[in-house]
């Protein structure tokens, strides 16, 4: 009975321990701003429900203008990323997807300002089963809009004024800390010399019995 309880014990531990070091994915939105001149991540992130299964991922990127004409820029098929011969980023789509393949963003070099529009990630996988197989397919939409200067977020400004006011606070902190000191260290020289003076005012048959008083520090 009690080597059956160890057993149960161990087994559960062993589950608690693979529940822990399993990787979690967690589906981040993208960002939908990008400055003219910079590099952008299209970010698109398609969690497995079932990371146990076999799956088979294929993933396409599409790109659509302002004026409606979606075309096909980038597809990663049977293990091959590559760019499209008709994408109007030629030369500019770096894959940037994950070995496991819940990860299948895109790096878009060198941002013009002509590429403002819908970016479409379409993932389709094939989960392959003991008996059969199921297909499923999701798709993750970014609205990018290009500036020519990176606008301030409230957030890193509000930071920013905090830094100065703390690199302020500790300035004035440092200042006061050293006329502090400096006074500390000249009232304790006039304390020294009127000592000295005081003891050379002494007649010099007195001196041999009358020590210099010492200030303890």
């Amino acid at each position: 009975m009690a080597t059956w309880r160890k057993r149960e014990l161990g087994g559960l531990l062993l589950l608690l321990l693979l529940g822990v070091c399993s990787p979690v994915c967690v589906e981040v939105s993208s960002g939908t701003e990008a400055v003219q001149g910079q590099n952008m991540t299209l970010l698109c992130i398609s969690c497995m429900q079932r990371e146990e299964v076999y799956a088979v991922t294929n993933v396409e990127w599409y790109y659509e203008p302002g004026n409606g004409n979606r075309s096909l820029i980038f597809e990663y098929i049977e293990g091959k990323a590559r760019e499209h011969v008709h994408s109007p980023f030629k030369g500019r789509l770096q894959w940037n997807g994950s070995k496991d393949l819940q990860d299948v963003s895109l790096i878009l070099h060198n941002v013009t300002l002509a590429d403002s529009g819908r970016f479409i990630c379409n993932v389709n996988r094939t989960l392959h089963f003991e008996q059969h197989q199921h297909s499923t397919s999701s798709n993750v939409e970014i609205f990018l809009t290009v500036s020519t200067i990176k606008k301030e977020d409230f957030t890193s400004v509000l930071s920013e004024i905090m830094m100065y006011i703390l690199l302020a606070f500790l300035t004035l902190w440092l200042l006061i800390e050293v006329v502090y000191c400096y006074r500390k260290i000249s009232k304790a020289e006039e304390v020294t010399q009127e000592s000295v003076t005081d003891y050379l005012a002494i007649p010099s048959e007195n001196k041999e019995s009358c020590p210099v008083p010492v200030e303890e520090q």
